[in-house]
């Protein structure tokens, strides 16, 4: 092997190997203490924060531009901000990636023609990109789920009111008892009143998180009951009622598009071995027919 090709190797292999005793080298103990409660910091602040001792991460900041930083932790926050991807952890295994991805494609044998060259940066930009893809698929579940259980969760909180429970009160019973994401917010919402933050930031907050035009609806609506002075349960009854009725109508889309979906697969897998199956004995046949003549 060349010089050229050990020199991709340790650039590959030494910042990796930094990377990785960085990580087991940190105090965990202290970092599964802190937990973000509040996105009250601007896009702004987001972007110029300190970045910390980390030589790795402060090269990352460096070379990655302040409004994709901002864009990088709106697509954490859409996705919960799972504590297993950080923004600072992102930021840094993005550039690692695309070293990563490169170095491989030069290894076999990217650079020996323009093709392989332009297969090498492709890669590269495909490992460079691909974290944002997997925190942007977990956001889109992450909505999914909401928008399923929020019919649920309606139903649950106009049963407590209509009980006798205060909406505050059945919040929390829904959220304790509940499970997934929405419940989780739920919780979340009523810990940022109990801090000293008012119900109308806070139903806000819930509605900014959640990032389903449902949510916000709903929240819209509990945020007028509040300031006009008006019954909950009367504001809860026809949002569940239209929750229910649009997740009905989401069923009815889903089964109205199941017969497109089935048509490429039935015409590329099915109808194949069936022609064979049918037509082949028949062409076979023919063929010895055409040939004795």
């Amino acid at each position: 092997m060349t010089t050229l090709v050990w020199l991709m190797i340790a650039a590959v292999i030494l910042p990796a190997a930094y990377f990785t005793w960085s990580l087991i080298a940190v105090d965990r103990s202290s970092a599964r203490l802190i937990r973000t409660r509040l996105n009250a910091v601007a896009q702004q602040q987001i972007a110029k924060r300190p970045t910390g001792p980390n030589p790795l991460l402060r090269f990352s900041r460096q070379v990655t531009p302040g409004k994709y930083i901002v864009r990088l932790d709106q697509i954490l926050a859409n996705a919960g901000r799972p504590a297993s991807m950080p923004l600072d952890r992102l930021i840094t295994v993005k550039p690692l990636a695309a070293l990563g991805g490169g170095v491989a494609a030069l290894l076999l044998g990217g650079s020996r023609s323009a093709q392989g060259v332009l297969l090498t940066l492709s890669l590269a930009a495909t490992c460079y990109f691909l974290p944002d893809l997997l925190v942007y698929n977990t956001g889109t579940k992450r909505r999914a789920r909401i928008l399923k259980d929020l019919p649920n969760v309606l139903d649950q909180l106009l049963v407590s009111v209509e009980a006798g429970l205060g909406f505050e009160a059945a919040l929390a019973k829904v959220g304790m008892s509940g499970s997934g994401p929405l419940a989780d917010e739920l919780v979340r919402t009523l810990q940022d009143i109990q801090a000293g933050r008012s119900r109308r930031e806070a139903y806000k907050a819930l509605a900014e998180r959640c990032t389903v035009p449902d949510v916000r609806s709903f929240v819209g609506a509990i945020v007028q009951a509040d300031i006009q002075g008006l019954s909950i349960a009367r504001i809860l009854k026809p949002q569940a009622e239209q929750m229910r009725i649009k997740r009905r109508l989401r069923a009815e889309e889903k089964a109205m598009k199941l017969p497109v979906a089935v048509v490429f697969p039935l015409i590329l897998f099915i109808f194949p071995p069936l022609f064979i199956i049918i037509l082949g004995p028949a062409v076979i046949n023919a063929i010895n027919t055409f040939a004795k003549l």
